[in-house]
């Protein structure tokens, strides 16, 4: 019966929670079963929210039931999805703001955590349920419509990528995009920057670098009346509307009930990300059955999907040697920063920072981009497959 069987947690359902919670479905002993907890009714596309913050008539597509996860997998009906928050982590069970089957703690035996970080709206979005994540996405395209000047606070993917489509899709519009930093993407090798400068002088989109946006205490103003936005530097801007593009906060609320060991904190305190041993186990002796991966884990590694997958099957083998007596001996390995990075409607970019003996980055470029970002092949990797135009609206 499933409640004989021992619970494997992973928290998080974005793509490498997912990732972890299906190698672990492939490897682990049938005496186990593995819970994917995650709030979101559905799996949140969110490479694809820049440009459905834009470009209307997609928005449906971004969000994708989390119905096929298991399927295919050994075992399929023993694992599940449980759609609720974790409150706070102890040594051996979770707490839930609801309850699922019939009590809102889930005892477990191993844990993993992938609940990432939030970034800024659009680039994450607060609701749990698919109607009003659309319906977010939907109300940001028209304020994007009814403006005629945008500026954009933050120089990361999410900025860029912004940037790219509205002067694409809306050529009328005036976009200045305004970056801390004198390189954008700063994460990745300067030739980027000119990469992006490139396509922001072909599109028309106004670069400011080396000033920061005085943030008001209190929200924007989306009522569509023109505002003036103070910058560092003494610069003084008017737009009609600002999208906020800003940095990643850690999701590590939930580690608050757990004592460290040698009174440290499990978190790095200089950046919030989980401190972690090579094999993705918590540092801190004293849980050696609680991992985490992917952006909330403080590998040094690029945050991004692949690098997180690959810590996802490190993770997964790790528990199964485990599981089955064994000492946990794989380890994360090293990747240089790495993006697929779109700059406009079709333009796109592979772009690595140089490795090994290399000195220049590995740039592909393209134009074969899709308005829809080729979504429909994410669905199928969800396994949920689109037959029909109407399957976007499950």
């Amino acid at each position: 019966m499933a409640s004989q069987l021992k619970n494997v947690i992973v928290v998080g359902g974005s793509y490498v929670g997912r990732a972890t919670a299906q190698e672990l479905a492939r490897i682990i002993p049938t005496t186990h079963r593995v819970l994917l907890i995650e709030p979101h009714s559905h799996f949140h596309h969110l490479f694809a929210f820049p440009r459905y913050s834009v470009v209307p008539g997609h928005e449906h597509k971004a969000f994708i039931p989390y119905t096929g996860v298991f399927n295919s997998l050994p075992n399929s009906s023993s694992h599940a999805v449980v759609q609720a928050r974790v409150l706070s982590v102890q040594p051996q069970y979770v707490k839930l703001d609801r309850e699922w089957q019939g009590s809102n703690q889930i005892p477990f035996e191993y844990l993993t955590i992938a609940t990432g970080t939030t970034l800024a709206e659009p680039g994450t979005i607060k609701h749990d349920d698919k109607v009003s994540s659309v319906q977010y996405l939907q109300r940001h395209q028209e304020q994007v419509k009814k403006a005629n000047s945008i500026l954009i606070v933050g120089g990361g993917a999410l900025g860029v990528q912004v940037a790219t489509d509205l002067r694409e899709y809306y050529l009328e519009k005036e976009v200045t995009l305004v970056h801390s930093r004198a390189q954008v993407m700063p994460a990745f090798h300067p030739k980027i920057h000119d990469i992006v400068q490139k396509r922001f002088d072909e599109l028309g989109v106004k670069l400011i670098t080396g000033a920061r946006v005085v943030v008001p205490s209190e929200r924007f103003s989306t009522d569509g009346s023109q505002y003036e936005v103070h910058l560092t530097n003494g610069t003084r801007l008017t737009a009609d509307f600002v999208i906020l593009a800003t940095g990643q906060k850690p999701n590590n609320d939930l580690l608050r009930d757990l004592i460290p060991s040698n009174g440290e904190s499990l978190a790095n305190p200089k950046n919030g990300f989980i401190r972690v041993r090579p094999t993705l186990q918590f540092l801190d002796s004293k849980y050696p059955n609680l991992f985490a991966v992917g952006d909330i884990a403080d590998t040094g590694l690029h945050k991004a999907a692949k690098p997180g997958a690959a810590q996802a099957a490190v993770a997964a083998r790790n528990i199964q040697a485990m599981i089955e007596g064994k000492e946990p001996r794989e380890h994360f390995s090293w990747s240089p920063a790495a993006i697929h990075l779109t700059l406009g409607l079709k333009r796109n970019i592979l772009f690595r920072n140089p490795s090994g003996e290399q000195t220049e980055p590995t740039v592909k470029s393209s134009d074969n981009g899709q308005e829809d970002l080729g979504v429909e092949a994410v669905w199928a990797r969800m396994n949920v497959p689109v037959d029909s135009p109407s399957r976007y609206h499950l």
